[in-house]
């Protein structure tokens, strides 16, 4: 029997008059490949934000494991199990990739503060853990090469794919990619394919991906919803919703040109 990790009922929220996402409502069970689509304005990014407590919904209910996360802060979602990438990628443009990494992984450090600044063997020991972690996962990415090479030096797709791995470092059950191939070539976009199927398979996780590349989404995802002004229009696997009357009509002159 499917677990289900993530659930989203009758999700919505309202910014003065205008209702941005209405009444979405999908399940996310464990290992999915989940895909969320939509024209731009659809309100994809929006959901996002909800489920990571950027927003509080104004009705409706989001439960990760049965519990509500709905309204709590960013820091408390993310320790409880889920994290994201961002449509624009905000890494630290002044640390190496390796660095950034690290970043991440501090979210898991337990050692006291008092033992990290007096350097204390407990901290160092963690912190070089830690460092050892985010390098297997620079190895992942296909990254290790640039571990010591400044985030802001790296070419726009190694910088898409050092996000990927600085939100893995924090060991999420559910991680959000926002347009993990915006600006990735064809190549790029069929390593990533690969590779986000990999960190499925190998870290024991669960994703949820926004993608304007439909080829990109029907070739990795193996459910999708698809939201138009923020409403859900469909919901099923890719064949299913390639053929959706309402989804061509929502991408007519944009998924086809």
């Amino acid at each position: 029997m499917s677990q289900t990790v993530l659930a989203l009922q009758d999700a919505t929220i309202q910014f003065g008059g205008l209702v941005a996402v209405n009444k979405v409502t999908f399940d996310l069970n464990k290992g999915d490949l989940f895909g969320l689509i939509g024209p731009n304005g659809a309100g994809k990014t929006t959901c996002f934000n909800l489920i990571t407590g950027v927003y509080k919904p104004t009705h409706g209910s989001i439960k990760f494991h049965g519990q509500e996360i709905g309204g709590l802060p960013p820091a408390k979602i993310a320790t409880r199990g889920i994290c994201r990438t961002f449509q624009n990628i905000r890494l630290f443009s002044s640390l190496s990739a390796l660095e950034n990494v690290v970043v991440g992984a501090f979210l898991r450090h337990r050692t006291p503060l008092w033992t990290a600044l007096a350097c204390l063997p407990p901290a160092l020991r963690e912190t070089k853990a830690l460092r050892e972690e985010s390098m297997r996962l620079l190895e992942v990415m296909d990254l290790a090469d640039e571990a010591h090479t400044r985030s802001s030096d790296l070419p726009y797709g190694k910088q898409r794919r050092l996000e990927i791995a600085r939100a893995m470092a924090t060991r999420p059950e559910l991680i959000l990619l926002d347009e993990p191939a915006a600006g990735m070539n064809p190549l790029e976009k069929e390593d990533l394919q690969s590779t986000v199927k990999k960190i499925r398979d190998n870290f024991d996780m669960t994703v949820l991906l926004i993608e304007h590349d439909m080829r990109f989404v029907m070739g990795l995802c193996e459910r999708i919803v698809v939201l138009d002004h923020g409403e859900e229009i469909a919901h099923g696997p890719p064949d299913a919703i390639r053929n959706d009357p309402k989804v061509i009509e929502a991408y007519l002159g944009e998924a086809h040109s």
